[in-house]
């Protein structure tokens, strides 16, 4: 037979120990630093969105690279020619 296992502590529980715990770390730093902290997070999340963009436009021209490279490979456009000679009847 297995063991039942507890529940878990009711959410109204955790609540007031955050309260005996005392302040949190954003209640001890000034305004000025946690702006600055923001500001800091906001420009790497901006760096990153650019790092990101910048890499799908690589990906993009690659990609249009390859096409470029292909269609001017005789071989690749013998295997993927439709005959489709119905249109021209």
């Amino acid at each position: 037979m297995s063991k039942k296992r507890k529940s878990a502590p009711p959410a109204a529980h955790k609540d007031s120990t955050r309260e005996e715990q005392g302040p949190t770390l954003k209640d001890m730093l000034s305004a000025d630093v946690l702006h600055k902290l923001k500001q800091q997070a906001d420009e790497m999340k901006a760096a990153e969105a650019k790092h990101k963009q910048e890499a799908l436009e690589k990906a993009e021209a690659e990609r249009k690279k390859e096409q470029k490279r292909l269609e001017n490979d005789m071989a690749y456009l013998l295997d993927h020619y439709k005959t489709d000679s119905g249109k021209y009847k």
